[in-house]
């Protein structure tokens, strides 16, 4: 079966405007929202994550020929108002034209997941951290969701990948035995909430039995950490913070005593301030991504970035927030593997495309830059792809069809469907898909 011939769907997307996220023209998610809303930004106001998906938090409407109704998108949530100027936009829900239109996703992903797309594509822009935060896996997800709809809200899990549009900084994943061990001899703060015998046992693991040992022994200080009381945390933190400012003055501080001193600026007396000496600090270039697993832990710090994931909005929290912590929940499901995250540089598919390809069915995704003048192509797959311009301006065509294209246009192409992208001042745009391993299977 292959898709039905609609050409190239643009859409209408959805902003999200967390605390967190860049002011104004700072933020890369404003201008994007901005240029594809025609919705007015403001210059006070956070812009942090610009939704493209099916995920009902915060839905992408097609511009749909020949649909009965005017509306026009009215604020970043996604909603929408009837208007009875004939200039406005005819959209419709995305999910809803894909049940209209179940072909455009091809037979495989249509049996796998019906008419949600099994991926939600964002850019973010993240001028102060993320929570320290977890996502759980399908089987914890949908107790959750039972459990507490109004905290987890789908039943999915939410594998993720961020993809640096510029330096990103990120908390990722546990940090080796060699390292625990130095931040045990040097942390006094993390050995007092803890417990000495906690600093023993680290120091004295035996070889033999080393991973299972290690492991232990992270659970339980990181969970004896995070169940503290707020009290005992601000009292250590307040010691903390006076320790490294004195130290500051006889020696440079490392980059993590850094991000410490500056997490303690955006969220005074928060356990995850402390508890970012168990986490790797990683830094990405532009063009470099990261991939992050169910039941990882992990906050992003600073920067800008392309992000994809399963289509979920499963977010499982315990530091670094002032929103719902289950510090319980995420103590017990972390799988506690130590060591660096694997940083993904990309796989070259011609000299402007490059693919990034994680672990997981729901997605992939292609970085295209085009200098002036060149053009790629991107060949038919069995799956749908979005697309979404980040800069410059240029022309997508299919064979039935061709669409002028520039800085916040987003755009969904069938399953089948052959792209052909071009460029006479440059063009910088990213494509999400179904995983190429997928159909391969």
């Amino acid at each position: 079966m292959k898709a039905e011939t609609r050409g190239i769907i643009r859409l209408k997307c959805s902003v999200k405007n967390y605390d967190w996220g860049k002011i104004g023209k700072e933020s890369s998610v404003a201008r994007l929202y901005g240029k594809n809303s025609g919705v007015e930004t403001h210059d006070d106001k956070p812009y942090a994550e610009f939704w493209v998906g099916t995920h009902d938090s915060g839905p992408s409407y097609a511009v749909a020929v020949g649909y009965k109704e005017n509306w026009i998108l009215r604020n970043g949530n996604g909603a929408l108002k009837k208007e009875n100027d004939d200039n406005h936009y005819n959209l419709v829900r995305l999910k809803d034209w894909i049940e209209q239109n179940p072909r455009v996703l091809g037979d495989k992903v249509w049996e796998k997941w019906g008419s949600n797309l099994p991926f939600l594509f964002k850019v973010l822009s993240v001028a102060k951290a993320l929570s320290i935060q977890a996502h759980p896996d399908r089987d914890l997800a949908a107790v959750l969701h039972e459990q507490h709809p109004d905290v987890y809200k789908d039943g999915n899990h939410k594998p993720e990948m961020a993809l640096a549009l510029t330096e990103f900084g990120a908390l990722c994943g546990f940090i080796s035995l060699e390292e625990l061990k130095d931040v045990v001899q040097n942390v006094p703060e993390i050995v007092e909430v803890v417990g000495g015998a906690h600093t023993a046992r680290v120091l004295h693991i035996d070889e033999e039995d080393r991973e299972v040992e290690a492991k232990e022994v992270l659970q339980s200080i990181f969970t004896e950490l995070m169940s503290a009381s707020k009290v005992t945390i601000s009292q250590v933190i307040s010691k903390m913070i006076t320790r490294l400012n004195a130290k500051r003055e006889v020696r440079d501080l490392t980059d993590k005593e850094k991000l410490v001193l500056v997490l303690e600026k955006q969220y005074p007396a928060d356990v995850g301030v402390i508890a970012a000496f168990l986490f790797n600090y990683v830094k990405l270039n532009p063009g470099e991504a990261l991939y992050i697993a169910a039941n990882e832990p992990h906050a992003y710090i600073y920067g800008e970035c392309v992000e994809c994931m399963a289509t979920s909005d499963n977010v499982v929290r315990a530091g670094l927030t002032p929103k719902y912590r289950d510090v319980q929940t995420l103590c017990s499901m972390l799988t506690f593997i130590q060591g660096l995250p694997e940083i993904l540089p990309g796989v070259a598919l011609n000299p402007y495309t490059v693919r990034y390809l994680p672990p997981f069915d729901e997605f992939e995704v292609d970085r295209c830059i085009l200098p002036q003048g060149t053009s790629a192509v991107f060949p038919a797959v069995p799956g749908p792809s979005i697309f979404l311009v980040l800069m410059g301006e240029g022309t997508m065509c299919t064979v039935s069809s061709k669409e002028l294209i520039g800085q916040g246009d987003v755009l969904f192409t069938p399953a089948n469907t052959e792209i052909t992208v071009a460029t006479t001042l440059g063009l910088n745009l990213y494509r999400a898909g179904v995983n190429s391993r997928f159909f391969e299977e």
